[in-house]
């Protein structure tokens, strides 16, 4: 038998294991939402008899379930469907926080280390061995980028995890958020009011939340507004064409752009005014709207200890935070009569 008769063979087995995985994962999730079958599942030997399978083509069809958001599975406990398992706590044993390169010493990360005495910070995932996880009760991903294939093994093994700062996207996650859109509309209207008609939106590459919310406030408070989007590498090229203010997605952004616009002698507020949404480290050197870090932690630990039984997220509103880097054009509405507007509530 020659070797592209043999390679088609199993090409031919292995599209056909697919399409029996795919089957099999739609006939659960049918019997799921017709009440077939429900709560606990019965072991997966008596599954495998009961669709007419092997346990290979059921166990991937069931952990893709899981990965969905479909099934809660657990080592020990069996397979639930997904909000009937008995209450889980994540109040005893370690937590495993994962962290960018550089973050283990923000705010946020201390306060989770005052509060949870039993936290390990790591800044990679890469070569976590099932045995190293077994030893914690849950995982807060302040990651930027912690593959998604690790966190489906965290969900599969029933793992609890808090996504912060970033949506889930892929899988069924509980998440804390700091309200960008919001904090971000809210900026603004600020800006509007002060007499800005050319705005800069620092986000990365990709993201869109700043320059869409920046968008639609001006669609509603005045009809004249460019807004563009940049890196923070870019703001003094930005001033140079007639940039007035500038919203950035976090802290960290902002002061890359304040570095940045002083190294090249532009003033803040005088030439431009600088502005952000996020967390209220000590290094906020910028007005913003902000959510205290003790806060956001406190928000984490408290979805993990009440362990809600489907995913949860979470977006928290900042508070407005007057640094002195907003300052009016010539055609503004007077600062103070705006500030007198937002506490009297007229500006929402």
């Amino acid at each position: 038998m020659n070797a592209s008769v043999t390679t088609g063979r199993q090409s031919g087995r292995q599209a056909g294991m697919s399409y029996k995985f795919q089957r099999l994962r739609e006939k659960i999730r049918r019997a799921i939402e017709t009440g077939e079958l429900g709560g606990k599942l019965p072991g997966e030997r008596s599954l495998a008899r009961r669709f007419h399978v092997n346990a290979k083509t059921l166990s991937k069809a069931l952990t893709d379930l899981a990965a969905e958001g479909v099934l809660d599975r657990s080592i020990g406990r069996g397979t639930f469907v997904k909000g009937t398992a008995p209450a889980k706590l994540a109040t005893v044993g370690r937590w495993l926080a994962l962290c960018d390169s550089g973050q283990e010493a923000c705010c946020t990360v201390e306060h989770l280390r005052s509060a949870v005495h039993e936290l390990q910070v790591v800044n990679s995932v890469e070569g976590l061995r099932p045995s190293f996880l077994n030893q914690f009760s849950a995982v807060i991903d302040l990651g930027s980028a912690t593959p998604e294939s690790f966190l489906r093994d965290l969900l599969v093994r029933g793992m609890p995890v808090v996504a912060v700062n970033r949506e889930p996207k892929t899988y069924s996650l509980h998440a804390v958020l700091v309200d960008v859109a919001l904090g971000v509309t809210r900026l603004g209207r600020d800006l509007l009011l002060a007499g800005h008609r050319r705005l800069g939106a620092i986000e990365p590459r990709g993201m869109s939340a700043v320059s869409q919310s920046l968008r639609q406030a001006a669609a509603r408070y005045a009809q004249d507004v460019i807004v563009e989007a940049c890196d923070a590498a870019e703001v003094s090229s930005l001033v140079a064409g007639g940039i007035t203010a500038f919203v950035c997605d976090s802290v960290t952004t902002a002061q890359r752009a304040g570095n940045l616009l002083r190294e090249r002698n532009i003033d803040i507020p005088g030439r431009v005014s600088l502005t952000a949404v996020g967390c209220m480290c000590p290094q906020a050197a910028c007005t913003g709207y902000f959510v205290p870090c003790a806060q956001f932690a406190e928000t984490v630990i408290g979805l993990l200890r009440e362990t809600q039984a489907r995913p949860t997220t979470l977006w928290l509103p900042g508070s407005w935070v007057d640094r002195g880097t907003l300052a009016p054009t010539a055609s503004a509405l007077p600062l103070d009569q705006a500030a007198s507007l937002r506490v009297s509530g007229m500006l929402v």
